[in-house]
């Protein structure tokens, strides 16, 4: 829990959040990282039972967004994880080295999807990518620094455009009487080579859930967090894996698999078979996709800045809340400096590496320091969510296996 030396002097956030709002900016995130270019992925690896692949992804996920849940009731702070891992470890160096890869985080994927928004624009414009990259991430460090209830309004809108796209696919399928396989209505054959592709296909299908736990670093900002941030994660969770589920059925019914799993753009494929749409709306829809995704992301980086400069771990200036916006203004401001650079000069494919080994990173610890608090017998002041305590340890596994893969690919 943050100490009385940290509060002081400090101005707090708003608490504007309600549970819908919650809702639309964890499902935006999430969807718009995941869903538009990752079942092509998973398709490879699973083949007809990539839907299978999404189910298990959500499950293992499942175990880590139940840590946050209760951490996140617990300590309802900024900067959740950092303070998660102070109250475990009960070390402010520990702590600020995992605030600080948790904004690195948010800076490198804004990075990352930042040079795929581009991309998708120079399909509307011709202009060089480094003025369309500044550019968008100008107006959406703009929207940012504006207010954090103006943020979620506009997130929720992007998120309205980019599900209801996804719904469009499956709707038309239905009218076509598209014959869906029934992946979701039976079991896979048990045989190693299916299970395996299944197996490996999860783990490239975990990402797309990765996004709710931004959830956490609005705590703060929420109307009623120990209530309204859990219900949150959840259904963000529950709505994601329903729509990856039926779309990645609706996807390996109406495209071959090998076209699938070749295809730069995958479900660009599926709305051009299904729906009948053409390329530019796909664009349009992808692009709304990921400016969600930016905003969200600059918007947790900078929460968590503003979190850890509020422990005195980072300059002063950095916890300052302007009267005015209620936002974290120059730690905002730091955040779009700081993605700017990674945008013009550090290639995708990095970035993204660097995004989801930092995000495995950060999952592990979480998991840990909950274990860690249930070992210490530790008490919270406030009303938190408890979960069993094999939960964590599952998380805490699942996500150590995972970073191990990587290292052996």
């Amino acid at each position: 829990m943050m100490s009385e030396r940290a509060i002081e002097g400090f101005v707090p956030l708003r608490r504007r959040l309600g549970l819908p709002l919650l809702v639309l900016y964890g499902t935006g995130i999430t969807v718009g990282a995941g869903i538009y270019v990752l079942i092509g992925a998973v398709a490879g690896h699973a083949g007809i039972y990539a839907p299978w692949s999404f189910l298990l992804a959500a499950v293992v996920m499942g175990l880590t967004v139940a840590s946050y849940a209760e951490l996140s009731t617990r300590y309802p702070v900024s900067a959740g994880e950092a303070a998660h891992v102070r109250a475990a470890f009960r070390s402010p160096t520990f702590s600020t080295a995992v605030g600080l890869l948790t904004v690195a985080i948010g800076v490198i994927s804004s990075a990352a999807v930042t040079l795929g928004s581009a991309g998708y624009i120079q399909q509307f414009v011709n202009l060089p990518q480094s003025l369309i990259v500044t550019a968008v991430l100008a107006i959406i460090g703009g929207v940012a620094c504006w207010g954090i209830l103006e943020s979620v309004i506009l997130a929720s809108i992007f998120t309205l455009i980019e599900v209801g796209g996804l719904v469009i696919v499956v709707v038309a399928a239905v009218y076509a009487d598209l014959p869906i396989v029934a992946t979701t209505a039976h079991m896979p054959p048990l045989n190693a080579a299916e299970l395996s592709g299944i197996a490996f296909g999860s783990l490239l299908a975990f990402f797309a859930f990765i996004g709710f736990e931004d959830l956490a670093n609005v705590v703060e900002e929420a109307k009623v967090p120990h209530r309204d941030i859990p219900r949150a994660m959840i259904l963000t969770l529950l709505i994601s894996t329903l729509l990856y589920v039926i779309v990645a059925a609706v996807a390996v019914s109406a495209v071959s698999i090998e076209r699938l799993s070749s295809s730069p753009a995958p479900l660009s494929l599926v709305f051009r078979e299904v729906a009948g749409v053409s390329p530019a709306t796909i664009s349009a829809i992808a692009i709304v996709a990921t400016l969600n995704t930016i905003l969200a992301q600059m918007t947790m980086a900078s929460r968590v800045i503003y979190g850890v400069a509020r422990e005195r771990q980072l300059p002063a200036v950095l916890a300052r809340v302007n009267p005015r916006t209620g936002t974290p203004l120059v730690a905002t401001v730091l955040v779009v400096v700081m993605v700017v650079p990674l945008a013009l000069f550090v290639p995708l494919a990095s970035l993204a590496e660097g995004t989801s080994l930092a995000t495995r990173g950060v999952f592990s610890l979480v998991n840990l320091s909950l274990l860690r608090l249930r070992y210490r017998g530790v008490q919270s002041e406030t009303p938190h969510v408890t979960v069993p305590v094999f939960v964590p340890a599952a998380g805490f596994a699942t996500c150590i296996a995972m970073i191990a893969i990587a290292f052996l690919k």
